[in-house]
Formats: C-alpha cells, structure tokens, sequence
C-alpha cells in the first residue's frame, strides 16, 4: 500500500465523524455536511419534496428522509448503484436523463442537493472542468424542476472553475451564500453553495 493511502485510511478510521457515522447507522461521514448545512440554513421540513443527484452511497438521502417525514418524497439518482433506503426512490443512471424528471411525476422539488464528484483523473484541471461541468447541469435541472422558492444545495471546488460556476449561480439564482461544513475536511478545496429563488 502506497504511503499515502495508508495515511489517508490511519485519518480514515480515526475521524470522529466516520466514527459518528458508524454508530448513528450513516452510510459515510458525508451525512455531517448535510446536518450542519440545514441546522444553519433550514433546508429540510416535513412534507419536502427533495431530489438527491449524485447521491451514492446514500447518507444525504437518509438525512433527507428523516427530516422531511412525514409526508416528505425523497428520490436518490446516481450512475453507481444505491443500496436500498426505506422512503427513498432510488433510480440508476445519469441525472441529466429525462426519467429523474418523469420520476418528479409533474411536481417541483423544494430541494435539490448536490454532493456528486466526478470520476477523477488526478489532473487538477481536467478534474475542475468536470466538476464544474456537473455543477451547470445541477443548475439546468434546477431550472427544469426546482420550484420558485425552492434551494439549491451544490458541492463545488475552489480553483478555476469555480468563479465561473459562482457568477452562473448569481444569474440564476436570487441569493448565493457559500459556506464550508465543520464536518468538510479543512485540507479539501471542497465547498458547497446554497441558492434560493430560482429566477
């Protein structure tokens, strides 16, 4: 094993919030990120309708269930194959596909998340462009299907891209509030926007 997977996986085991996942039942520790970003932005109320892209291995699916029950529809849409999560519909395949639409059966989501990541090559510039290419087709499905006062919750990544994904954000939506999760490691470039108003 390469040195530094090994110090990734020594980290791995012995972050607090891995370990928090664990115990609470979360399928990754990703499901903090999500928690902290509602605590402060009220994103999740019972009865919401919420539409999870890039959502495997599921832990913001499963936080989504649990604040918007009862009465509360999550849909959960990845390219990888998602274990089922009871009061979740989960759909196999690409979120920019017309049947994640369909599966809205003509209603608007109140929240739209987005944690998905690329598939990364380890060149800092290809992977940015594909990041940033997955942001603007979170942003176009918004505006397919996220009613007027809904929000917008994306993983983006400091670099070159993210100015312009930020300034696309700024066009579309009527406030654009960046923040960085305790739970997000302090090393990564990773930061997640929240939307409202859908113009």
């Amino acid at each position: 094993m390469a040195k530094s997977n090994k110090e990734w996986l020594r980290r791995h085991v012995s972050d607090p919030y891995v370990q928090k996942a664990k115990a609470q039942g979360y399928r990754s520790r990703a499901a903090y990120k999500l928690i902290e970003l509602d605590q402060r932005e009220k994103l999740l109320r019972p009865g919401a309708v919420v539409v999870d892209l890039g959502a495997a291995p599921g832990s913001w699916s499963q936080v989504a269930v649990q604040k918007t029950s009862p009465g509360g529809k999550v849909i959960a849409v990845d390219l990888l194959d998602i274990a089922p999560i009871s009061g979740v519909k989960v759909l196999k395949g690409d979120f920019r596909e017309a049947k994640l639409l369909e599966a809205l059966e003509g209603a608007r989501a109140d929240v739209v998340l987005s944690d998905a990541l690329p598939n990364l090559s380890g060149i800092p510039n290809v992977d940015q462009a594909r990041a940033a290419d997955l942001s603007h087709a979170a942003i176009d499905f918004c505006q397919k299907a996220l009613q007027p006062r809904g929000v917008l919750v994306l993983k983006a990544f400091h670099g070159e891209a993210f100015d312009e994904v930020l300034q696309r954000l700024k066009q579309v939506f009527g406030k654009v509030d960046v923040r960085k999760p305790g739970a997000s490691r302090g090393e990564s470039r990773e930061t997640y926007v929240v939307a409202r108003g859908i113009q």
